[in-house]
């Protein structure tokens, strides 16, 4: 029988251990989960770990950007099936704030993560937000629908405005609540950026 080759091995041992650090790290949180719980349940070595990811910090923030990742498709899917590239910019942000219900999401990104990697606006998928958003206000812009406002100004507040409130939301002791409450603030502030008659 013929052996795979290195790459499709590195890659396969590497998604062993995201998917057996992501359930850990869902179930138990970052604390709790141990190197063994991953390296256990992915049927390989500590050394595995260490070679491709370096320690459990490094290990977390790929679990992370694989969520993250997840998020980014979800959204692209709900602002592409939206009527107007308004109503799609619209949807997608909401999005965002509903995906902060989802238990995962809320422990792994929105407790763990400012927890273990620090301030979120200097997470590198941030700016990837942020270059997104941008983009789809110049478009909105050049097609009249926005204000005349600075384009990354407004990505960078929006960025900040919903990562903020999917932390209220995550964290809120009743989440459904909060996002009741956040949804038509979001719009309200969203809707700023409309022109005036």
């Amino acid at each position: 029988m013929a052996h795979k080759p290195r790459k499709e091995m590195i890659a396969e041992t590497r998604a062993k251990l995201i998917a057996a650090a992501r359930k850990a790290f869902a179930e138990k949180g970052y604390a709790e989960a141990s190197m063994d719980d991953f390296t256990a349940e992915a049927g390989l070595t500590r050394g595995a770990l260490y070679h491709h990811f370096g320690d459990k910090k490094g290990l977390f923030a790929a679990v992370v950007m694989q969520i993250d990742g997840e998020m980014n498709e979800q959204l692209h899917a709900i602002s592409a099936k939206a009527p107007s590239r308004w109503q799609g910019f619209l949807d997608e942000n909401l999005g965002y704030l509903e995906m902060a219900l989802d238990p995962e999401i809320q422990r792994i990104v929105l407790r763990d993560g400012p927890a273990v990697l620090g301030d979120p606006s200097l997470w590198p998928e941030t700016m990837g937000c942020i270059t997104t958003i941008t983009a789809s206000v110049e478009r909105l812009k050049d097609e009249g629908v926005v204000a005349d406002v600075d384009a990354e100004a407004v990505a960078r507040l929006i960025c900040g405005a919903s990562a903020y409130a999917a932390s209220w939301i995550g964290n809120a002791e009743d989440p459904r609540a909060a996002l009741a409450s956040a949804i038509p603030a979001f719009k309200a502030l969203m809707e700023g950026l409309l022109p005036r008659a």
